[in-house]
């Protein structure tokens, strides 16, 4: 009998010993498991309430609470809620802002460098090789360069390859580029210098303000981004005429900016909720924009009474000549020459590739789809 209490003894003292061990393993292992309190972030967009970009930022939005779990939060803002479209960086900079949801041409002002990274020249790359560019060929450190220069307390991620923006809204069709010398058009960053060397008459504006400039006579044309934001403006409203196809902003991107100081204070798992974050919407919104891009550019051409036009190539070709004589000046600044110089050399070797091996998507639309592209 004494033996059997001896052993019952022995194992009891196992059993606790297994458990006390259990409980200090799980004790060393959760300083490994963040335990901060709930941090919510304040972002605002440059973008209208109504505007499918504001769905596309809302998407990212989306995707960071969920991933976080409930220790990290953004509360989203439309554009106006604490400032206009123009001033968003500038008050993540000064921390009025935690975020916010734009494009980099927006602050071109600063340094047209910025205007490289989505509205730049293009060398036959389209946005999907902008971005591959942006991660794998050198890009983001070029753009952590140009904030350093510039002073700005900003980190930045870049999403969404937009497809190519349309040459816009007229009041006749655009069948040279002399049909675009004179006119009074809106456009923003690097295209507005493309379009002044075509000798047209730029006024850069945010999106919100396009339509009311058209009313009040201080633009008579304007390009914005794609048919579902230009619908949402109501162009069809004042305008018949709709040019697809141009070099201005072939490859744009969205651009995602925090307060550095407030983006270096959050725990490790947060920060790469927010980069990573950026890669998944990104998918999301080109997802979004090719379903309803295309479900509104055939609601233009169908219950609005738009007419939908390919600009032709003629205009394109002057693009690409107006493009080179901006780049000889603009090179002559030794960063942007710089940035320039790595843009063009990936987007060479990518479109080589991807020119060379993709299949002529057009030749089997117009298989299947017989005359309906005219051109």
């Amino acid at each position: 009998m004494a033996t059997t209490k001896t052993k019952v003894s022995r194992r009891k003292f196992l059993k606790a010993g297994a458990i006390a061990a259990g409980a200090g393993a799980a004790t060393l292992a959760m300083p490994n498991v963040s335990r901060a309190q709930t941090t919510t972030l304040k972002m605002q967009g440059a973008w209208g309430a109504k505007d499918i970009f504001n769905d596309m930022a809302v998407q990212y939005i989306d995707r960071v609470n969920a991933m976080a779990g409930g220790r990290l939060k953004i509360n989203y803002l439309a554009e106006g809620a604490v400032v206009k479209a123009f001033q968003v960086l500038d008050a993540v900079n000064k921390g009025v802002l935690d975020g916010a949801h734009s494009v980099t041409v927006y602050w071109y002002g600063k340094s047209k460098v910025a205007s490289l990274f989505g509205t730049g020249p293009v060398w036959g790359q389209n946005a999907h090789h902008g971005l591959a560019w942006i991660h794998n060929g050198g890009g983001i450190e070029l753009y952590n360069e140009l904030l350093k220069n510039l002073g700005l307390n900003v980190v930045g991620f870049f999403a969404m390859p937009m497809p190519t923006q349309p040459l816009g809204w007229f009041k006749k069709v655009i069948k040279t580029s002399e049909d675009m010398k004179g006119l009074k058009y809106r456009t923003v960053g690097l295209a507005a210098d493309l379009f002044q060397t075509m000798g047209v008459k730029v006024t850069q504006l945010p999106g919100g303000e396009i339509v009311p400039a058209l009313q009040k006579g201080v633009i008579e044309a304007f390009e914005f981004n794609n048919p579902t934001s230009d619908k949402s403006f109501g162009a069809q409203d004042v305008s018949k005429i709709y040019m697809m196809g141009s070099f201005h902003q072939a490859a744009e991107f969205f651009e995602i900016t925090f307060n550095k100081d407030k983006y270096n204070s959050l725990p490790k798992e947060h920060q790469a909720i927010l980069k990573y974050g950026a890669e998944a919407a990104s998918n999301a919104n080109f997802w979004m924009a090719m379903d309803q891009y295309s479900k509104d550019l055939l609601w233009l051409k169908d219950k609005a009474g738009v007419k939908v036009y390919r600009t032709p190539n003629s205009v394109m070709k002057d693009q690409l000549v107006a493009w080179d004589k901006n780049l000889v000046t603009l090179d002559k600044d030794p960063f942007f020459k710089k940035v320039h110089a790595s843009q063009r050399a990936f987007a060479h070797r990518v479109a080589y590739y991807e020119l060379l091996n993709s299949c002529d998507y057009k030749l089997a639309f117009d298989h299947y789809f017989p005359g309906e592209l005219g051109f």
